[in-house]
């Protein structure tokens, strides 16, 4: 026989209307004010998303906006309109020192019918720590967490982390139940995680299946559920949405946009940049004469305005122009050296066909290398199979689109991870102790202003190098569905769908 649970404090339904981030385009397209409501069964909407799982759906690594998206897994906080820190599954919280922060929780359940509790947290974070990569929103940061009371967990970092409250809005680091980590061979979110949908089959790298969770603390969806497919081919994902085999597709080419009808396509400016990154560990672009050279080779414009079709804008930097105060305070590139002559040096260079405009892109990229004189290889392949050899090195070139707030909505937290010597997603295999140095002093900084000023002085560094040559800044485009509601367009492209989606 099991013992009746003990009386649980009412909930509170809360709904975080999102109102215009950045550049005005976080908006939930047709939501209405039944926003979190229950409202009848529902009906299962039929999702198309981009990217397979390349790590068995993990939430350490790039799978964890898989999880976020499809409304799965959640945070002790979220990003609100603003790119503040939210409440999520912490209702508040407050700083006690400089290295310890407080996090009281909300009354909550995982899906797999247990309590969020103080202990359950405490110990998901504590198994984020141990990953192996770590979780990106954890390079170059030591924390422990542990219960406080019935209702709060203390985390406490090595040194001060003036951003930990945006720290734990990561995708990365998601609060699952203590189930999850049971697994062998990594974490399980099957009927693991908080979120309005439940993860209950997953098919390979083809598809899943989510059912509605009728007890998140949000308020019920609207959605019976969500059958997904991973589509690689991003004109299959248009096709999809126009034969009506879809009701969402996410990433559509810019070359497809046109064959949609204009009340199903959705433009959002995000904070994702296209970049060419050259491996400056080995390899030809070890020398940065040679690096300075492709730099100089290419024409961002012709990219915008070419592959893109005017659905970008031309590379500016690191930040792009959706991240508004970037372009007011941008310095000039420090200590670049000078271009040395390429004399027909033999190049490798890299993407993925999972964002369909990325091997034009590459093909373009090609032909300029070809004409400054170098000899250029071109290697094509599905994420998947290609991310483990970037971070490995074994490419000298690499074009890869990164949303540079996803980790953590800190701008400085992208430079940590991606353009530091400890850094675990550093594809260009940076390590400059300039850039280092710049790094830390943007990351010790609380100030918002000035930690903002910190991170592009920082990010003049990183682009002296010119290990990372920025190339366009890209607007997403949404496919939705005639009668399709409450889609969640996020420059961040943590979420697509929630409680509000619904057909």
């Amino acid at each position: 026989m099991s013992l009746p649970r003990p009386t649980r404090r009412p909930r509170l339904l809360i709904v975080l209307l999102l109102t215009p981030l950045l550049t005005g385009c976080f908006a939930e397209s047709g939501a209405g004010p039944t926003e979190g409501k229950a409202g009848g069964d529902g009906t299962r909407l039929r999702v198309a998303l981009a990217f397979p799982p390349a790590e068995r759906l993990s939430p350490y690594g790039a799978d964890a906006t898989i999880l976020t998206r499809l409304g799965v897994t959640e945070g002790l906080t979220s990003l609100d309109a603003n790119g503040t820190a939210a409440p999520a599954l912490a209702e508040s919280w407050r700083r006690e020192g400089p290295r310890r922060w407080v996090f009281t929780l909300r009354e909550a359940e995982f899906q797999d019918g247990t309590d969020v509790t103080p202990a359950a947290v405490a110990a998901a974070l504590t198994h984020a720590t141990r990953a192996k990569p770590a979780p990106a929103a954890l390079t170059g940061v030591t924390l422990t967490a542990e219960a406080e009371g019935d209702h709060a967990v203390r985390v406490t970092t090595r040194a001060p982390d003036p951003v930990l409250p945006l720290r734990l809005s990561s995708p990365g680091l998601a609060v699952l139940a203590p189930k999850a980590y049971r697994a062998k061979g990594g974490v399980d979110p099957v009927g693991t995680g908080t979120g309005p949908f439940e993860l209950t089959k997953v098919t390979g790298s083809t598809a899943a299946t989510l059912d509605r969770y009728d007890d998140h603390w949000g308020g019920r969806a609207q959605a019976a559920g969500l059958d997904v497919r991973f589509v690689a081919d991003g004109t299959a994902r248009a096709n999809a949405l126009r034969t009506g085999d879809a009701d969402i597709a996410e990433a559509i080419p810019v070359a497809q946009a046109a064959t949609l009808d204009a009340d199903t396509r959705r433009e959002t400016a995000t904070t994702r940049t296209t970049s060419l990154l050259l491996n400056s560990a080995s390899g030809p672009f070890a020398s940065a004469g040679l690096r300075a050279a492709a730099r100089a080779a290419v024409d961002t414009s012709a990219l915008a305005k070419g592959v893109y079709e005017g659905h970008a804008d031309a590379g500016s930097g690191i930040y792009g122009p959706a991240v508004t105060w970037a372009a007011a305070g941008r310095v000039q590139p420090v200590g670049r050296a000078e271009a040395k002559r390429p004399d027909g040096t033999a190049v490798t260079l890299a993407t993925y066909d999972n964002r369909p405009e990325l091997p034009e892109v590459a093909q373009v990229l090609k032909q300029q290398l070809e004409k400054a004189g170098f000899a250029v290889r071109l290697v094509v392949r599905d994420y998947s199979r290609l991310e483990g050899d970037a971070l490995a090195g074994k490419f000298d070139a690499f074009v890869l689109a990164r949303n540079t707030l996803v980790d953590t909505g800190d701008p400085v937290a992208v430079l940590a991870s991606d353009h530091t010597c400890d850094g675990g997603y550093n594809i260009a295999r940076l390590c400059d102790t300039g850039v280092d140095r710049a790094v830390a002093e943007a990351e010790a900084t609380a100030d918002t202003g000035k930690r903002q000023h910190a991170a592009l002085a920082a990010e003049a560094r990183i682009l002296g190098t010119d290990a990372v040559v920025p190339l366009v800044h890209q607007r997403m485009i949404t496919g939705v569905g005639a009668g399709v509601k409450g889609v969640r367009l996020d420059p961040y492209e943590r979420v697509l769908v929630g409680t509000g989606t619904r057909r």
